[in-house]
This record gives C-alpha cells, structure tokens and sequence, in this order.
C-alpha cells in the first residue's frame, strides 16, 4: 500500500510505499487494551507504604477494663482509632504485567493500522522546522490540518523541534525509539516523517 506524503519536494516522493501489515492490518482491540494496560502499569512506582497494627511503635498496654465500658479494646492501635495501624496496610510492589514482545509489536501495528483507515496518520517530507520559533510550528500544524492532541514522530527529533513545539498545548514530540502505545491511543493526529516512516517499518516487520 503507498501513503500519501504530504510537502514532497518532488513527483518521485508523493507516495510512500509500506507495508499492508504494519499500516493495513486488522485492529484487535483486545490486544491493544492489554498492552496500553500493562504499559500504564509499568509506569507506577509502586512505592505506597503504610503500617500495619504489628508494626507501630507503642506500648501493648491494655488502656481499659475488659468489661463495662462498652467496645472492649486492647491497646490504641487498632485500626479504629487514630493513629492506629491501617488494616491490609499497603506494601511496596511492582505493578509489572508481562507483555511478549511480539504481542506488543502486534499492538503498535494494529493502532498505527487503525490511525490509518481513519485519515488520522499522516506523512511528511520533513517538518522544516529549522530555528526554534512556536510561530513556525504552529504555522506547520494549520498546513497540515491537524488540531486537537497531535504527536509528531521524528526519526531525529533535534533541539529546534522540541522547543518549538513546547508552548504548543496538547503538542508532543517523539523519537521514533520512544514511540510507544500510549503516546499513540491518546493522540488525534499522528504526523510522521517519511524517514521515521521507514524506520518504524523495520521495527515492526
């Protein structure tokens, strides 16, 4: 299948041609839930911690009589009282769920497939972004016809990109080594160029 590519300096680079596979394939929602999932999770630190009733510092002195003061207690730290030890109390751990890697691939070519069939995916030349200015940035996004939350994908995003693109709301910019499954769910628009193109090509294949 070709892609059509928007800015060629020349007839020979209108079209783009890609594999049906990566940018033609079957969306499998199922997969892709998972594999967002699982990415999300891997970004939780994990770190919670809280103690528990046997592990706070304290006397183990019984405060009251037994009987006749009505609820009978043992010591102040009980969960029910303040300061008391929290029940089930919450340990560091790992949030990890296990992704094959060729499930993920699968994941990223069903999303880039789908971004596709929905006229949301679209290929450059190049953004011709050459000196860090938001005016020329945002210039690029009208001629592109993109709004909304838009993730640039560059083979080499350089200095210039990223610092014209930063006071831009909703506007990211990725390295194609850093594309990843979220960035791609969450986005409107995705811009590529036709070098990131290709390179995301060998990656999937």
């Amino acid at each position: 299948m070709e892609l059509n590519v928007i800015g060629a300096t020349s007839p020979n680079k209108a079209a783009l041609t890609v594999s049906d596979e990566v940018f033609g394939g079957e969306f499998k929602q199922a997969l892709v839930h998972q594999v967002v999932v699982a990415y999300q999770a891997g970004g939780r630190a994990g770190t919670k911690a809280q103690l528990s009733r046997g592990e706070l510092s304290g006397t183990t002195k019984k405060f009251k009589k037994q009987k006749g003061g009505g609820a009978r207690h043992g010591d102040y730290r009980a969960p029910i009282f303040v300061g008391g030890g929290v029940t089930f109390a919450a340990k560091p751990r790992s949030f990890e769920q296990k992704v094959n890697r060729k499930a993920y691939r699968v994941a990223i070519r069903s999303i880039l497939s789908e971004l596709n069939r929905q006229g949301r995916l679209k290929v450059v030349e190049g953004f011709g972004i050459d000196a860090p200015k938001t005016k020329a940035m945002v210039a690029k996004l009208a001629e592109l016809e993109v709004s909304g939350r838009v993730l640039l994908v560059s083979e080499d995003a350089d200095e210039a990109l990223f610092l014209a693109a930063r006071n831009i709301p909703y506007l990211h910019v990725l390295d194609v080594l850093a594309l990843n499954p979220v960035a791609l769910v969450g986005s409107d628009y995705v811009v590529l160029t036709a070098d990131a193109v290709k390179k995301v090509e060998e990656w999937l294949a």
